[in-house]
């Protein structure tokens, strides 16, 4: 199998062009390509598609083999994948996933896609959509228990759930090996939970870790940040642009409000391409 490995902040994926390879089993390879000691080492698997409602269809699988909904991250290395690629001459191109159809403008450097700015859409806010198990129709700064403590969250999905986290104490200091399964296995969150850790710099600043659904922690979340930034601003804690710190990098995010759409910018990076050989069963 042909593949090539990139990187969004540090937010890593196995990126598959499937309009030349077939995977049979992308569950199955997702978990092997993933491991970082007798696979390639990945925060999962990204099999990039034809589409008959967009220019190009994103599937993603986590580390874990489990498929996810979407990745900020993943999919702009997938706009820099096809302009660089030549399957695409466009620099506005629009990509299908389980989470709907996002729109990407693609930034060019000597002819290969530097940053690309995607438009991620409206954060959905509503508990039962999320999905969170709460009282009320939104979840912002409400009290969750969690090992013995109480933590005080916002909920909000930007096509996969996510439950957003303020601290006093500096987050790169937190054991999130330790934090990071309380959540995502919460009784609270029906269909797991991507969890993110922040600390509010400024009003235009914030600093975030995150602990993604079936991956652990990784570098970056794409989603995440849309996320701790909306869940920032609906609490009064930063302005309508900011910047996340990332383990991995920056991301700058951007939204107006109530149904406005959430806009991300971030790099997109080619780690290298190479070739694998699969296990028997996975062929």
């Amino acid at each position: 199998m042909k593949f090539t490995k990139m990187q969004g902040a540090g937010n890593d994926y196995v990126y598959v062009n499937c309009f030349q390879e077939e995977v049979r089993n992308p569950e199955k390879v997702s978990k092997f390509v993933s491991d970082r000691h007798f696979g390639i080492g990945a925060d999962g698997l990204i099999l990039i598609r034809p589409s008959q409602r967009a220019d190009f269809e994103m599937a993603m699988y986590n580390a874990d083999g489990s498929q996810g909904e979407m990745c900020g991250n993943a999919i702009r290395c997938v706009a820099k994948y096809v302009y660089d690629h030549g399957m695409t001459d466009q620099t506005q191109i629009s990509v299908d996933t389980l989470a709907g159809i996002k729109y990407l403008n693609l930034t060019l450097e000597q002819g290969t896609v530097s940053q690309v700015k995607v438009n991620m859409g409206a954060p959905c806010l509503k508990t039962s959509e999320i999905p969170v198990i709460a009282d009320a129709q939104q979840a912002v700064n409400v009290p969750l228990e969690a090992g013995g403590k109480i933590y005080h969250m916002t909920a909000v999905s930007m096509g996969n759930p996510h439950c957003v986290l303020f601290f006093e104490e500096d987050v790169r200091t937190l054991d999130l090996e330790k934090l990071g399964p309380q959540f995502e296995n919460h009784s609270r969150f029906p269909k797991r939970i991507n969890t993110e850790f922040v600390n509010v710099i400024d009003e235009r600043t914030l600093r975030m870790r995150v602990w993604e659904r079936g991956s652990g922690e990784t570098l970056a979340c794409g989603t995440g940040s849309c996320a701790a930034a909306v869940a920032a601003m609906l609490n009064g804690k930063c302005e309508t642009e900011v910047t996340v710190h990332l383990t991995g990098g920056d991301l700058k995010i951007s939204w107006e409000g109530n149904d406005a759409s959430v806009y991300m910018t971030g790099p997109a990076v080619t780690v290298f391409d190479g070739e694998i050989s699969l296990p028997q069963e996975m062929q």
